[in-house]
This record gives C-alpha cells, structure tokens and sequence, in this order.
C-alpha cells in the first residue's frame, strides 16, 4: 500500500522552544506577520514566565540573528556582569571550596547563590531591546502581549518545571530548589503551597504583579528596567537588603555586539557565538573530529564514542585555561581554532593518549533556547538563563532575579576571579549552520556545562550522518565533561563494557534523554523541519 499523501501544508517559517506556552506565542506572532526576531522575542518574554527558574527579564542572554534582507549576521552577547561594588577578594575567607559536580563554587552561607549578593547585572531585556530596535518589524509593545496574558491568566505546573522545583542540589553543595522559591514572602505566595512544598503537576500559577511589571515595560521600553522606575525598585531592594546592584550597574550595562565565529566543518560553516559564550569551545571539537571518518567508525559505537569524548575532554580543558571574559584576559581563538592546533591534537587522539579532564566548572542547568525561521530568510537562535536563580523578587515585580555570581571564582588571581564589570565563561552556543551563505539549520540548548557537547553532537548528527532535526535531537547522546564518560540510558550495555575493557571510566544516566535539551530547525531545500528534544515539554510549530 502507499504512503498517504501528506495533508498539512508545508510551513514557510518555524519556532522551536521547550515550553509550549512559549512556543504558542511565537507562533501567534509569525502567524501575525512578526518576523523571525519578533517571534523569538515573544516566544523569550513568555518563557520568563511559565519558566520561571530557567529564564525572566531579570537573567541573562545571547543571541545570534542572521538577516539576509539586511545583510546582517551578528551575536549580541547579554552576559551578566559582576556589580561595581564588587571585589576580588570579597568571599576569599568565606571559600568552601568547589561543588561536588564541578559547576560553581560553595562560600560560607551560600550568599553568592542565594539572596541580593548573588545578584549579577540582568543583560536579557537589554538584548531583546537591542535586537528589536536594529530588525523588529513589530511594535515593542506587541512582543508581550502573550506573556502578560500567561501572567494574568495563568499556567499550568508541566512536568519539566516540576523537576526543577523540586530539585535537591545540597549533596552537589548547592541549595535545593524549594530553598530558593521560598527564599521572599511573593516567591512562597507564587510557587508553593501552604505546607511548604512546591506546587505540583496541573496546579496554576498566576501572576499579576509580572503582569503588571510586563505592562510597564512594553509602554516604556526595557529603559525603565535600566534607568527608569524599575531600575529604582530593584536597587531599593538590593540596597535593603545589603545586596551590591546599583543604579550606575544598571544604567551603565550594555550588550556586546560582535561577529560570529566562523568555523569550517565538511564544506559548511558553522556559526557561533564568541567568548565568553561557548562557540569556541564546540568549533575546537568540531575542528579536532574533522580530522577523523566519523562514519566508518559507527554511529555511537565504542570506537565513536571514544574519539569524540577525547575531543569533547581536550577543548574542555583548554576551555578551562584559556577561556574567559576576553575584556579582562585575551582568549587565543585563532590558536585554538587553527589547523595546525587541530592537527595536533587529532593526532594525539590517534596515538591513543587520554586526556585527564579532573573538573570542568560551568553553568547550570537554568537555562532554555528558542531557535526561529520566517518566510524571508531571517534565523534567530538565542540561549538565555537565570544561571543559578538567587531567590530573590524585587517586593511587587513578580520577577526572581539571576544569581550568577555563583559563577565566579571566590578566590582571587585566578581567571575566573571576581571583577567588577567581568562576565563569567558561560557554554551557552545559539548556533546557525551556512552552506556558502545560505543558512540551513538553527540550533542551541538549556543544559549547563552539557550545551556544548550536546549541540556538536546533534550538529554531527545533522552534517555527518544526515539525519533530520528531530531525529538529530532525539539521538542518544553521551558526555565527557570530567574523567568520566557519562552515557544516556538508551546507549546499549554492550557498548559501556566494550568502553571499560578500554579503560574508559564510565557512568550511565538515569534518564533516556540525557545531556541537554537541543532545540533546533534544518532548512535543507529552504523548508522547515524542526526538532524539540524530548527530554523538555516543548515543541516546534511551522506557520
């Protein structure tokens, strides 16, 4: 018998996103006649509220959009900054010591994760703002209508977000979840129920402060957040509460413009964001594994897997050495990226040397991506995160602020030190894939210190072995972020044994979609095809 004949009409633009509800609204916004930038925008604003832990206006972000109308191709980089009051030695006799996972670092009472001294200087709304006044097509207004309406209205408890609020992090060295949504009288009023614990599945959340706060920022643009009444409120809490944001942060804050890394792989280009993002650290896998016939060796077979952990180990360890905030310390890309680097370290591979990559200090997984396409060619991917949410909510705004200054290192004359103005490394990788100057496929992910090597697997996936989004996001992945290779539930058991009768340390993850969540849209023969990975609630729509 034949196969049916499809019956859908073929979509001529897509958004991809983890949470449905964000999804629905950009959507609604293509469907309108927003353009690609617009839709992610929306689909961004929605996520801060019906993900409250993963993302808000009051977190940090980046952006890559690709326009050929305009001929523009650039990343904005909203990375959160150390405030001005900070010092390099501020918690240096509060150490503790690293996390047990490798993300982050303990001082005495938790203060750099939790409450106002945890608080880094928000870049989310400042991108959105710069990105949509150089190629937004609809008014700024119209960007929030669907999150005040989730606000007002209200969500649902989904599975995802039920994880995350009930996430113990303690045995890592970090507070559990509950500890932060109860850390304000509003954050307890929001998200728990009476007895203490968090709201459960299919429970509502609504929020009519956020509502307020978004009706506000679409009448009087993201400066209010910055320079105008908002910023007001939150510095009158920060300064309350003995935290160091202050209005000159906020003011002074700007986001980094700049070209993408461009990054050659099996006659395409890669595009990635540069330091202190993560493209590097997935073009110098990419660069090493070009080195090697990945499909003569097997997809995710013991000798496969084996080669790409030995790329994944040597660019997170140069990662470790080399990259940070290139404003404070120069970050040799051209070094790391270059044929005869990759030469080198391919053939170290080769001769059977193993890296020993102890730790890996990331962020974590408090992140979430929207990946989108229009009818006319623009591509927008962008990552944006709470990093480490503080627990903190400006009384009245309905917004948690991030907490990353977790992220850096309390102890002075180190890379990763604390500095005032000073971004931290952060993995997050919104990719876009070119066949000369075509783009053919958007893509990045939530997920910590596994972004990267869950975004330069799912773009094998797609380059070398040819396989759609959706099943490029769906493939099992594995991880080499420490001296362990971490492996999904769906890699076979014959697999692990034949890595340990190699040497390989290994351990298998509880989940079947493991390693971040990828989400992402091939345009191969310039249609849409999306990919939401499983492991996340969400989906891609085509308009």
């Amino acid at each position: 018998m034949p196969r049916p004949a499809r019956r859908l009409p073929v979509p001529r633009a897509m958004i991809v996103a983890p949470q449905p509800e964000a999804v629905e609204a950009g959507a609604a916004m293509l469907a309108a006649g927003g353009n690609a930038l617009d839709a992610a925008l929306a689909c961004a604003l929605t996520q801060g509220v019906v993900d409250p832990m993963m993302c808000g206006i009051g977190g940090i972000a980046t952006l890559q959009i690709l326009d050929p109308a305009t001929g523009t191709h650039l990343v904005l980089n909203g990375l959160g900054t150390c405030p001005g009051a900070a010092r390099e030695d501020m918690w240096a006799d509060a150490f503790e010591g690293e996390c047990a996972d490798g993300f982050g670092y303990r001082v005495k009472g938790y203060v750099n994760e939790r409450g106002p001294l945890a608080v880094t200087v928000p870049g989310a709304l400042r991108v959105f703002a710069d990105a949509h006044a150089r190629l937004g097509r609809k008014p700024w207004a119209a960007l929030f209508d669907a999150a005040i309406g989730f606000a007002e209205e209200g969500w649902i408890i989904r599975p995802h977000v039920h994880a995350m609020f009930t996430m113990d992090e303690r045995p890592y060295g970090r507070l559990s979840y509950v500890e932060k949504l109860g850390h304000t009288e509003e954050g307890r009023a929001l998200y728990l129920r009476p007895d203490g614990t968090p709201k459960r599945l299919g429970e509502a959340v609504r929020n009519p402060a956020l509502a307020a706060t978004l009706r506000g920022l679409a009448r009087d643009g993201a400066e209010d957040f910055y320079t105008g009444g908002l910023a007001r409120r939150i510095v009158a809490d920060m300064e309350a509460k003995g935290g160091l944001l202050s209005l000159a942060d906020l003011a002074g804050f700007r986001a980094a413009e700049s070209a993408p890394l461009l990054v050659p792989y099996r006659g395409f280009t890669v595009a990635l964001p540069e330091p202190p993002a993560g493209g590097v650290v997935v073009g110098e896998m990419l660069r090493i594994l070009e080195r090697f016939d990945l499909v003569a060796l097997g997809h995710n077979t013991p000798a496969y897997i084996a080669v790409v952990a030995e790329a994944m180990k040597l660019a997170g360890l140069d990662k470790e050495a080399h990259v940070g905030d290139p404003a404070f310390r120069e970050v040799p890309v051209g070094m790391l990226l270059s044929d005869a680097y990759a030469d080198a370290l391919a053939a170290r591979i080769r001769a059977g040397e193993r890296a020993s990559l102890v730790r890996a200090v990331s962020d974590a997984p408090n992140t979430t991506h929207v990946s989108c396409t229009d009818a006319d060619g623009m591509v927008v991917s962008m990552t944006h995160t709470l990093a480490v949410p503080s627990g903190v909510i400006p009384p009245g705004t309905g917004f948690m602020l991030n907490g990353a200054m977790n992220w850096m290192d309390p102890r002075p004359g180190r890379a990763g030190s604390i500095a005032p103005g000073k971004r931290r490394y952060s993995s997050m990788s919104p990719t876009i894939v070119l066949e000369g100057a075509r783009p053919v496929a958007t893509l990045g992910a939530p997920g910590g210190a596994w972004i990267t090597v869950a975004v330069m697997q799912v773009l094998l996936n797609l380059l070398d072995w040819g396989m759609g989004m959706q099943e490029a996001v769906s493939a099992p992945r594995f991880s080499a972020t420490s001296e362990t290779v971490d492996l999904s539930n769906r890699i076979p058991r014959g697999v692990e044994k034949a890595l340990q009768a190699e040497g390989h340390a290994t351990k298998r993850s509880y989940q079947s979609y493991a390693f971040a969540g990828v989400h992402g849209i091939s345009l191969w023969d310039g249609v849409p095809e999306g990919g939401a990975d499983p492991q996340r609630d969400g989906y891609a729509a085509g308009v």
